[in-house]
């Protein structure tokens, strides 16, 4: 009868003692949780230009890909056609475009009218016909989603700087002069 008193206190105590060992096994189970639930975020968009081809936008850990712009710094560009300061950067990002245009992309993301809803294509046109705009533009549902993926734009015009590897290397809020942007562009492209 001892025997069993003393059996049942051993096997008791080191059923509490390994128990005390699941919270490792716990916070494992809970990262693993976690890291399936970022993967499963929508982290992969398509953009689409105004002359409905299409450009994939990927975050990744070491920032931004996009696919087919291999080995080019990229400035990505939040505008609207009704802010002004999104009008008069413009011809800036044409010159940028001009001088670098074979290391060089701007990809310029829509972010809709006032009232929120998607700028009409035909408006959209007119606009890029109107200031000769010689980068790329797109209009569609996921330049919102694409404005959260780069951790949310506030205000207009916001633009990122990204070099070949992905890497943001500069955020720009409001009206930029050229030649700021034009010293980081040959950063990005190790030419300084």
């Amino acid at each position: 009868m001892q025997f069993k008193k003393i059996a049942f206190f051993v096997i008791s105590a080191s059923l509490i003692f390994t128990a005390c060992d699941s919270k490792k096994e716990e916070k494992t189970k809970v990262d693993e949780i976690k890291k399936e639930i970022i993967k499963k975020q929508k982290t992969k968009i398509k953009l689409t230009t105004t002359d409905l081809q299409t450009i994939t936008f990927e975050k990744t850990e070491e920032g931004i890909k996009f696919e087919n712009f291999e080995n080019k710094v990229i400035l990505l560009n939040f505008f609207a056609t009704w802010c002004p300061p999104c009008r008069a950067e413009i011809p800036h990002l044409n010159n940028l475009k001009d001088k670098y245009k074979d290391s060089f992309e701007v990809i310029a993301v829509a972010l809709g009218e006032k009232d929120g809803k998607l700028t009409t294509p035909e408006k959209l046109n007119d606009f890029i016909s109107e200031y000769k705009i010689n980068y790329i533009v797109t209009n569609s549902e996921e330049n919102y989603t694409a404005a959260d993926l780069v951790g949310g734009v506030k205000v207009i015009p916001t633009m990122f700087l990204i070099n070949p590897s992905g890497k943001i290397v500069q955020k720009y809020v409001g009206i930029v002069p050229e030649e700021m942007m034009e010293s980081d562009i040959k950063k990005a492209l190790g030419k300084n």
